[in-house]
């Protein structure tokens, strides 16, 4: 399904060469500021600027059809769009290839041939505008919690640069960790078992393309630790802890210490390199190169993507939480 949240609800359309992409918001309440301007800064985080990233250059201006009046939200639907202007289809001509790694076999064969894969589609990571713009529209019910997201390693190293220009060189591509810090979050997020502060978060990453796994506090050493060195020993009463190898979630709630959490990204599916696989046409193993504009390393840009989905589970669970004490 293309849709996500219980009050703050969004739903993404659109693909990578259609007419356009966006979102619809639902849950928004009214009084709201809210203008073009306000995506700005979001937005410009998410385009490709660095080396290692795609060529393809979108202008992703927001145009806000219905859901604001008089630049204040009215507590309709807000739908936002963006127009796709610079791509080139000819290059998702395969001729009996599916690229590994990607969407294009099981899209092709779920959807019986009806999905549109160019540029991989509805499965593409250019809908991650579609997650940013509502990221920026969800911040805006939640202005006291302080979200920062930040690259930790490139390809296993902390070097980014070194190893984006050997991959450039090999014609390959790196995978990429990112980091996710939240403050001033209040005790009480989320709820035992099926809507777990973790299991909500996690639903969301995974909506990111190319998101493989997520480690909350300290998790993988939680597999190998004793209980006396994985707890959080409490110093305060108000909970703070000594040590935050929990990541400020307990029982699936919210501690009221600093959330913390990793995200590691698989290195961009498409690259220059030539791969020996199956051909779907021939049914012989052949060589394939994969033309056209991609990232080397897409994680650079994905900062602010995840960003962006913490913002919107944490408005739908602040409007959740709202409603239970009315």
């Amino acid at each position: 399904m293309n849709s996500f949240g219980r009050i703050f609800r969004i739903s993404i359309y659109g693909e990578s060469h259609g007419q356009e992409l966006g979102v619809l918001i639902d849950g928004v309440p009214a009084g709201i500021s809210l203008s073009q301007k306000d995506f700005e800064q979001a937005i410009e985080r998410r385009k490709s600027k660095l080396p290692g990233t795609s060529t393809r250059k979108e202008s992703d201006i927001p145009l806000i059809k219905s859901g604001v009046y008089n630049s204040f939200t009215s507590a309709a639907p807000i739908l936002i769009s963006f127009e796709n202007k610079n791509f080139n289809s000819q290059d998702y001509n395969f001729d009996g290839f599916y690229r590994p790694g990607h969407s294009d076999f099981v899209a092709n064969k779920k959807y019986k041939s009806f999905n549109d894969y160019r540029g991989g589609g509805h499965f593409s990571g250019r809908l991650t505008l579609a997650l940013v713009a509502a990221g920026v529209v969800a911040a805006k019910i939640i202005p006291e919690i302080k979200i920062s997201a930040s690259i930790i390693s490139v390809g296993g190293s902390k070097d980014f640069q070194t190893k984006i220009d050997e991959a450039i060189q090999n014609k390959d591509s790196l995978g990429a960790v990112i980091e996710c810090k939240i403050n001033n979050l209040p005790l009480g997020f989320g709820e035992p078992f099926f809507d777990s502060f973790e299991s909500v978060l996690s639903h969301l990453i995974f909506s990111i393309p190319g998101a493989k796994a997520i480690e909350f506090g300290n998790g993988i050493f939680a597999g190998s630790a004793n209980g006396s060195e994985f707890n959080d020993v409490f110093i305060n009463q108000e909970g703070k802890t000594k040590t935050n190898n929990s990541g400020g979630i307990n029982g699936g709630i919210s501690n009221g210490n600093e959330v913390v959490f990793r995200v590691y990204f698989r290195p961009s599916a498409s690259i220059s390199k030539s791969q020996k696989t199956f051909n779907f046409e021939s049914k012989k193993m052949a060589d394939f190169e994969i033309k056209g504009r991609h990232d080397v390393c897409y994680a650079l840009r994905v900062p602010v993507v995840v960003e962006s989905v913490v913002a919107i589970a944490l408005a739908d669970f602040k409007l959740i939480l709202a409603s239970k004490e009315i």
